[in-house]
């Protein structure tokens, strides 16, 4: 199918593709579906001062209303919440007195998370081709710095002689067809066994109760005070309320209640005071994998982070049979607790030519530093030799 065989619009709200087209392109994939997406808009999450302006691509084939692919994407006025830092870029573009915002970006708001990019049933060299045509021709006709895709599955062959490619790391569970907690600890060398106990003990010793929510549990009031963690831990951390709001999980739990818990924290039992809420985390389930997100606490607690993000998930994941825990971004003290290194793509083009060209070389030479880099993280694992 050639390239004239396409037309495409833009569309600043994903309500304006119908719901069933949307998902028959999004498949089962969570961040990228139409309640996710739609949530983050209706809940003023993304659109209005927050920096995220919905600017949604859709092909169609030409001379038909149906959409054959989609890429969700923004128009970015900052870099906040995207994970893949290109803060050095924007500073040189200011030092030479330079706009380097707006741009497009194709990514999950304020979600670090690997996944579907392209939204399409079968994507040809045809269709990528024309959407790269789409994207540089809007750059310059909308003076874009440029536009990126960030955190695309592997198996999207975005062509790298056309697109800057860009590595990264995270850090993922990886279930080894473990029994059991116990199993998964015993394939651990002694000491960071030790240390994985002791930190589970002192939770479990200072009579903190932990429970898992899902469905008709998650009532206003629990949406409510895990909130209230989420904005807690963003002042502690950020100095603001954290870029969700509280409609945003409302929706969430309301329209993907399936795929949707939280792990809480207690002072007591909460069957006998529900209030005593002091702390959260929230998971998500997609295709096989376990996701941990956006946790919260609104007291310290040695360790209590550790327990509800890492160790509930990784329990959770192998009581479910699910082969894989992304627990988030970053993080090297995940290495000691079993989560491994594993790498992350993003795609660039930069209109400006020097700047592509200094940028392209940055990108080569940060690669050798993250190879580097992963290689140390394989050697702190804590696993026994083979």
């Amino acid at each position: 199918m050639s390239n004239q065989s396409f037309e495409h619009q833009f569309v600043n709200a994903v309500s304006q593709v119908p719901k069933a087209d949307w998902q028959q392109l999004a498949g089962t994939a969570i961040f990228t579906s139409y309640e996710w997406l739609d949530a983050l808009e209706q809940s003023h999450s993304v659109g209005g001062h927050s920096g995220w302006q919905p600017h949604h691509l859709v092909i169609f084939e030409k001379h038909t209303a149906k959409p054959v692919a989609i890429l969700p994407g923004y128009l970015k006025s900052h870099s906040y919440g995207e994970y893949v830092f290109d803060w050095a870029w924007a500073e040189a573009y200011e030092r030479h007195n330079l706009a380097y915002y707006p741009k497009w970006l194709s990514a999950v708001p304020f979600t670090p998370v690997v996944g579907p990019r392209l939204l399409c049933q079968a994507p040809t060299d045809a269709l990528l081709q024309y959407i790269l045509t789409i994207l540089n021709d809007s750059t310059s006709h909308h003076g874009w710095s440029g536009f990126h895709i960030n955190f695309p599955y592997h198996k999207e062959n975005w062509p790298t002689e056309k697109l800057m490619e860009r590595l990264g790391v995270q850090f993922h569970w990886h279930n080894r067809n473990y029994a059991d907690f116990d199993t998964f600890l015993a394939s651990m060398k002694a000491r960071k066994r030790k240390m994985i106990k002791k930190e589970r003990a002192q939770v479990h010793n200072s009579g903190l109760h932990i429970r898992w929510l899902q469905t008709e549990q998650i009532t206003p009031e629990v949406i409510y005070q895990f909130y209230r963690c989420y904005c807690q831990t963003y002042r502690k951390r950020s100095g603001h309320n954290g870029y969700l709001t509280q409609q945003f999980f409302t929706l969430l739990f309301a329209n993907l209640p399936n795929n949707t818990a939280l792990c809480c924290a207690y002072q007591t039992d909460p069957n006998q005071d529900a209030s005593s809420f002091i702390a959260a985390s929230l998971y998500l389930i997609d295709e096989g994998t376990l996701y941990g997100r956006y946790w919260g606490a609104l007291e310290e607690s040695e360790h209590l982070h550790f327990e509800l993000c890492y160790y509930q998930g990784i329990e959770r994941a192998i009581e479910q049979g699910l082969q894989r825990f992304d627990a988030g971004a970053q993080g090297e003290h995940k290495l000691l607790r079993g989560f491994e290194p594993v790498y992350t793509r993003s795609f660039h083009t930069i209109a400006h030519p020097l700047f592509e060209q200094a940028i392209a070389e940055f990108i080569h030479t940060e690669r050798a530093q993250l190879a580097q880099y992963y290689q140390q993280c394989q050697s702190l694992l804590p696993f026994k030799e083979q």
